[in-house]
Order: C-alpha cells, then structure tokens, then sequence
C-alpha cells in the first residue's frame, strides 16, 4: 500500500491502546506504526533464531563462528570444488527444510494483514516469512527454495534437492542432464538481484518508517536501506539484541527477544498475532 492510498483510508487504523502495562518503547513502537503512512520491515537472522536457525555472528553459537565462509559459501568454492561446497551447504539445507515460522514471523503477518506494513524485506533465506504468510516479501538474498542446474539452467524443487543429496554417493545435488545444481540463494562472491535490490530500495525510499528486526545493520548494500529511509525524512526503529551502527539514530531501540519484543508492540496495536497457514 502506497503513501497516497494510506492517506486515504483513515480507518484503517487500530484505535485504543492495551489496557495492560507495556514496556514504554514498545508502546512508543505502537504509537510511531499507527501514526505512519507507510511502514517497512527490514529482517534479518535475528528473526529466525527462535526458530532453531543460528545466527551468522554470535560468538559459539554463530554459523560462520567455527567456519571461514569464504571457504564454503563462496562461488568459486562450487566451482573448483562443489564437494566441500556441499558439505556445508547440504547440512544446510537439510537444517532449514525443517524449520516453522515463529510469532516473530507472525507478529509481521498481523500487521501487514491490518494495513499497518506495506512489506518485509529479508536478508534471510530460509522462507519462514512466506511460510507464515507474508504476502509481499522481497527475498535480496535469494532462498532455498529450489536449485537451478549449473549447465542447463534447470529449477529443481528444495524437497527434490534434499532427496538428490542424500541419493549423490558425493552428496552432490546433481540435475538429470548432470550438471551440478546450485542453490537459488546469493553467495559469496555475487552481487544482489538487481530487481530484487530496487524493489527493496523502492520500499526504503518510500518508507516513513522502517522496522529493523534482527540484523546487525552491517552487511551491505541491505544496511544501507536504513540509511536511505532516513535520507528521505524518515525513521527507523531497531527490534535486536545486538548492538548495530545505526541504534544512535533509532527512533526506538528494543534489545530484549525479538518474539517478546514484537508481541508487546502487536499487543499494543490491539491485534491477534497470526498463525502460519496449514
């Protein structure tokens, strides 16, 4: 939903607060959703973590901690060899098929169903934002959700991956021409789609106000989407534990669990968070 149509539609706001006490920025969270024309979410591992996804950075526990990703992630590291490749990104693969969304993933899905987020744009690949519902989502690095041949450009489906890595005696997704599959995901040594960074930006441009949820405001070009709704008069609220780069200029800074955190907002708003569908 664009500026002007927002504009116009004054009903759609949710009236009254809850009745509860709530932590003070998170009503501020509430006051700054209802009060803005147009509202983005930027996502990104933080989001996931609640549901059995580690994030890439956190000492131990973090998914490049113990591993160098230009070792494993890169492009080059498929092409000169996909084995070690695959190594990593089978396990991968094998992990995230599995996950559900969590009431992160659906206290963004409330919002947008009541017209408060225009909508999510993720530095995440593992789909749980579709998966929970969320009708416009811009994936800018991709997702597992298929493979596509190496040499004959073929997708293949990420439940028919996971059956080729386990059927591959060098766990080796391979396609039926024979050439190796790669995932539908931005790697290492790529740059983003460009029509999927544009729509991002657009969205940023556009915003009055972006959610930062979950990500460490560091990896570009996504972090500088941020940057780009405040160039344009607009704020940015941040929603994770970890400190980022931008929390001097955040409008409202919530370092507490993301799930918590995002419950207390839609609580605010008065809404129901959403259940995945299926």
């Amino acid at each position: 939903m664009d500026r002007d149509r927002r504009a116009s539609t004054p009903n759609r706001r949710i009236p009254g607060r809850h009745t509860e006490p709530m932590n003070e920025a998170a009503a501020r969270l509430a006051e700054l959703i209802r009060d803005a024309r147009s509202v983005v979410a930027l996502t990104g591992a933080g989001i996931s973590v609640p549901s059995g996804i580690p994030d890439f950075r956190t000492p131990m526990t973090g998914l490049w901690a113990n591993v160098d990703p230009m070792e494993v992630a890169h492009v080059d590291v498929l092409r000169r060899d996909p084995k070690r490749f695959w190594d990593f990104y089978g396990g991968r693969f094998q992990t995230l098929g599995d996950k559900r969304p969590n009431a992160a993933h659906g206290a963004l899905v409330a919002l947008e169903r009541a017209g408060l987020l225009d909508g999510v744009v993720t530095q995440n690949i593992d789909r749980l934002h579709a998966a929970a519902g969320t009708e416009r989502l811009v994936e800018v690095h991709g997702s597992i959700g298929e493979c596509r041949c190496l040499v004959c450009g073929t997708r293949v489906s990420l439940q028919d991956v996971r059956h080729r890595l386990d059927a591959d005696p060098e766990g080796i997704p391979r396609c039926d021409c024979g050439g190796i599959l790669r995932p539908g995901v931005v790697l290492f040594g790529e740059l983003l789609p460009p029509a999927a960074l544009s729509e991002a930006e657009r969205l940023a441009a556009g915003a009055d106000l972006m959610l930062c949820i979950g990500t460490s405001l560091e990896v570009h070009p996504v972090a500088g989407l941020p940057e780009l709704t405040l160039a344009r008069g607009g704020r940015i609220a941040i929603v994770t534990r970890r400190p980022t780069p931008l929390d001097a200029v955040a409008s409202v800074r919530l370092s507490g669990d993301v799930v918590d955190e995002l419950a207390a907002v839609v609580a605010v708003l008065g809404l129901t968070i959403a259940s995945p569908p299926g």
